[in-house]
This record gives structure tokens, C-alpha cells and sequence, in this order.
């Protein structure tokens, strides 16, 4: 599609999420990349989640098309994508159910598992429940992973391996949501793997300074580092982006995504969550990934944005 054919893109950030000010980070830089190819990109900064609001400051822009770079809560999720569809306006990435399915950590391991893919073994456990008796019948061993149903940016995730730390970290977790999820902790290394137009990136490693890829490791410099693409043997490479593609296909995901990976020492693939909205600065790992294929941050930018407008033609 021609530049001139975009028409007025509004970019979607901010929000009300925990993921506000990483949201504003990755919105500026869509926005600075739009502008830097001379698309007309105005930002628009989603403060509040009052449809009535969103709806007309969408429509009293006159957009034609919206990119969306709103993390966590009310991006990732299907809420602004079901407004978006009410006003008419395509818009990048998954549509309302997939966001919705892979914003939902409960939801979306019962899919990939169903998928025939690799998942920790893990339960969930709702507030009220835990309220009502604290006394959980854990039915997998330490060390545990403790994390909020419906976050992400590895906001209250915690991993324990003593039981007297188990109080704790539901305590954190229950913070951010009244659903929890507690799952085997995995040790081995960290992957993620990026889909562009159902096309799966080359495979990043993550190696961090940090116990684990906490937000201070994801958002603090020096405390990472990213390898693109990853060293790993040609087949094993491969079965772990065919993992992100089927996973991606799975949920029903469109545009882009990216996959949390561990691969176990004795190379065995599990799945941790998949990224509908993934980091959009020049220094994200879904960028770094699609550089390695020669798609520079305003390429990448513009490519969701085709993909955005071809969702509309189907």
C-alpha cells in the first residue's frame, strides 16, 4: 500500500494499565517512526477506559486507520479493538477474541495445551477461593512460578522455592488481579520468538543479570542481554519457531506476536504466554528479530499497519 493510501493514523498508547509508561514508550517511538516516513501519525494518549470518551476522541480525529501500542489491560485484551470495530476503524494486531484469549493466561494455557504444545504444568486460583481457605492443595512441586492472570511485563510474577514464600507471592499477585495462576518453574533458557504475518522470526535468547527476566531486566539497561539471532542447533531452532507460529495460530492471532519460550536442558520446548502487543521501541525483541530478516522499526511499523488495512478486505 502506498504511504499516501494510509490515510490519518492515529497511535494508540498510554492507558491505565500498570504497562502505562512502558506503553508510552513504545507509542512515541511508532509515532516518531511514522512521522520519519511521512505517514500522517498523530498520538493519542488513552487516559482513561470511558467508551463513550475513547469513541469520540477516535472519530473527532477522523482516523483511518489506529495503530495500536497500548500494553496490558484495555490494549491487549479485545476492549480497545471492540471499540475500534464499533467506530469503523481497522487497526494493527489481534483482533477482539484472540486478545482476549491470549491476554487471559487461564485461558490461553487450556488452548495450547489442547494444541498439542508444551506447557508447565500448572493450576489456577481465584481471590475468593484463597480468601475463603488458604490452606491450597498444590498439586505440583517447588520451585513455583506465582503470577497475575492477566498482566504482563512480569508484573507481579514472582518464583519461589520454599513453601513458607508461597503466602507472599499470591499476596503480590493478587494485587493485579482476583485470578492467579501457579505453575512449574522451568529451568533453562529463556527464547522468545516473534511472528510477522504468520511468519516466525529469528529465535532471541535472553540472558539476564537478574534471577530471572523480571521488568527491572526488561526495562533497565545493562541488566540484559539479547542474542539475535540465538545460538541453537539448526533443528532444535527450528521446532522452537515452529512452536511460536502454532502457538500464535492457536490463539488466532494476526499481525504480529511474540511467544515466551524455556528450552529445558534436555531441549524439550515449553510454552510460557503469548504477546499480542509486544514491545514496539527500536530496542524491543520483536524488532530485533524482524532486523534480522532486514525489516528496519519504520519498515516494521508500516508492515503491521498493510497488515491492519488487509484484515478488512477478508
Amino acid at each position: 500500500m502506498a504511504l499516501s493510501n494510509f490515510g490519518k493514523v492515529g497511535v494508540l498508547m498510554g492507558g491505565t494499565s500498570s504497562e502505562r509508561e512502558i506503553s508510552l514508550k513504545s507509542g512515541s517511538a511508532v509515532l516518531e517512526a511514522l512521522k520519519g516516513a511521512n505517514v500522517n501519525a498523530v498520538g493519542i494518549d488513552i487516559k482513561n477506559e470511558d467508551l463513550l470518551w475513547i469513541s469520540q476522541v477516535l472519530k473527532s480525529e477522523a482516523l483511518d486507520c489506529a495503530f495500536i501500542a497500548l500494553h496490558g489491560r484495555f490494549g491487549e485484551d479485545g476492549q480497545i479493538q471492540k471499540i475500534l470495530e464499533d467506530c469503523d476503524i481497522p487497526y494493527t494486531g489481534s483482533g477482539v477474541q484472540a486478545s482476549a484469549l491470549a491476554m487471559d493466561k487461564i485461558a490461553s494455557l487450556k488452548v495450547l495445551h489442547d494444541s498439542g504444545l508444551r506447557i508447565p504444568r500448572w493450576q489456577a486460583l481465584h481471590k475468593e477461593d484463597y480468601l475463603q481457605n488458604a490452606d491450597i492443595k498444590l498439586q505440583i512441586g517447588f520451585p513455583l512460578v506465582v503470577k497475575p492472570a492477566n498482566h504482563g511485563s512480569s508484573i507481579g510474577l514472582s518464583i519461589i522455592h520454599r513453601p513458607e514464600l508461597l503466602e507472599g507471592a499470591l499476596e503480590l499477585a493478587f494485587r493485579y488481579d482476583q485470578r492467579v495462576v501457579i505453575q512449574e518453574y522451568i529451568k533453562g533458557r529463556e527464547l522468545t520468538v516473534g511472528v510477522l504475518d504468520e511468519q516466525a522470526l529469528a529465535v532471541v535468547e535472553i540472558i539476564t543479570k537478574n534471577a530471572y527476566f523480571d521488568f527491572q531486566a526488561k526495562y533497565q539497561p545493562g541488566l540484559t542481554e539479547y542474542i539475535v539471532p540465538a545460538k541453537l542447533d539448526q533443528r532444535i531452532g527450528k521446532n522452537v519457531q515452529d512452536a511460536g507460529l502454532r502457538a500464535h495460530q492457536a490463539l488466532g492471532c494476526s499481525g504480529c506476536s511474540r511467544t515466551d519460550i524455556i528450552l529445558s536442558p534436555d531441549s524439550l520446548i515449553y510454552l510460557l504466554e503469548v504477546n499480542t502487543i509486544p514491545g514496539m521501541t527500536a530496542t524491543s525483541l520483536l524488532p530485533k528479530a524482524a532486523k534480522v530478516l532486514g525489516i528496519s522499526f519504520s519498515g516494521l511499523c508500516l508492515k503491521l499497519l498493510n497488515l491492519a488495512y488487509e484484515k478488512t478486505k477478508v
